[in-house]
């Protein structure tokens, strides 16, 4: 069995996996290391907790400083109106293999990776933000779900005709996971 254990180190996010893979599989890298490009800002703590998903609600901002090594790479990022931000959910203390997301209809004992709980093995998490400006290495976003100071490990444009497929089963689905309601976390603990 292979363990991985995160370490936060700063500015760099270190996983390190302590066994190699089975015999006769490629080998898996003993460690791979994250270094955030950036920052959230926003007014969502543990203590306040934050939307389920904060496309949801457009209307809650936040920046993201991006520092300074990775400014250039914003070069014509401003072209697009959304963007999917990939950060670390650094407020995460343990994660469980089944779940039951909060507005689920309870039908389904959720194995976790048919979820979007934070609470993963790796809590690395995904949003789809509007990017309203970009200012001095600064994003002004929208539509957001993440803690002040989440770690921003990359940013993607959002392309329609491939970041959306259309999918019956994946909408019935949703609607099991409780993904149409209008209740939002707000318990902080749900990250603990």
């Amino acid at each position: 069995m292979k363990r991985i254990f995160l370490h936060t180190m700063m500015p760099a996010i270190l996983f390190t996996i302590t066994e190699a893979a089975g015999s006769g599989q490629n080998p898996l890298p003993h460690e791979i290391i994250y270094h955030p490009v950036g920052v959230f800002h926003s007014s969502y703590t543990p203590a306040t907790g934050a939307p389920r998903q904060g496309i949801l609600m457009p209307e809650t901002t936040a920046t993201i400083e991006i520092f300074p090594p990775y400014l250039e790479a914003l070069n014509t990022l401003g072209l697009f109106e959304y963007i999917i931000v990939l950060f670390h959910f650094h407020e995460v203390e343990r994660w469980e293999p089944v779940v039951n997301p909060p507005a689920s209809d309870h039908t389904h004992d959720f194995g976790l990776f048919s979820t979007r709980s934070p609470k993963r093995p790796n809590p690395i998490g995904l949003s789809i933000v509007k990017l309203e400006r970009i200012e001095n290495g600064v994003l002004y976003v929208s539509g957001v779900d993440a803690f002040d100071g989440t770690p921003v490990l990359d940013i993607k444009p959002y392309l329609p005709s491939v970041d959306c497929p259309k999918s019956i089963l994946n909408e019935m689905m949703e609607e099991e996971l409780g993904h149409h309601d209008e209740d939002f976390i707000n318990d902080s603990t749900f990250f603990k």
